[in-house]
């Protein structure tokens, strides 16, 4: 798979895990109608040129407006206009998702449901409180696993449960046939992900328009 399809294949199983309402396919990427404060709608651009970057910036002054893209932080700041602001980059990191026995540490288990979308969110709950310590979303995108929102509760850090959750998706992802895995990694995020056997593909920059 291209990078180009790479990034649309994220870019719609992101939207189909945050239940973006509409995905329009325009030149070079998507515009997703995200439509929540602070992030109304937002730019993906995996083909691009300086020209075609800086005019876009000049004409979306909408606040809340959004741009991503396949590329670097500094050509995306260098293109855009002062109204922008940057955002912490990402990196767009894929692996191979296989199907195994997945264990939780005690005292905690992890469940897996799938909604009508065929979106699937995995939970990792204290098992006698009831607590909710981790979770972690996978979206199909274009035949791909898209991996969204691992988080762990601050108290119940560093107990590999986050590990726990991203297996228990990948797990059930490959068992509907889902063989490869996608997902948008900050800086911290990274280190977890690379001890997993998740590679690097490319670096996705990001820049805003502030909203009161």
């Amino acid at each position: 798979m291209s990078r180009e399809e790479l990034v649309v294949a994220w870019g719609r199983g992101w939207a189909r895990s945050r239940r973006v309402p509409a995905v329009i396919t325009i030149p070079g990427g998507l515009l997703l109608d995200v439509g929540r404060p602070g992030h109304r709608i937002r730019y993906l651009l995996h083909t691009w040129d300086e020209p075609y970057l800086r005019e876009l910036g000049h004409e979306i002054t909408t606040p809340g407006a959004w741009i991503k893209l396949d590329g670097s932080a500094r050509d995306l700041r260098a293109a855009l206009p002062p109204h922008w602001r940057m955002f912490e980059s990402n990196q767009l990191m894929t692996a191979p998702l296989t199907a195994a026995t997945v264990r939780a540490p005690r005292p905690f288990k992890v469940t897996v449901e799938a909604d009508h979308a065929g979106v699937l969110t995995a939970t990792a709950r204290h098992d006698r409180t009831g607590d909710l310590a981790s979770s972690g979303r996978l979206a199909p995108g274009g035949g791909w696993g898209v991996i969204d929102q691992v988080e762990t509760t601050p108290e119940y850090r560093r107990r590999g449960l986050g590990t726990v959750v991203i297996q228990a998706l990948s797990d059930h992802a490959a068992r509907r046939g889902i063989r490869t895995g996608v997902l948008a990694a900050t800086d911290d995020g990274q280190a977890l992900y690379r001890t997993l056997g998740w590679t690097i593909a490319t670096e996705l920059a990001a820049a805003f328009i502030p909203e009161p």
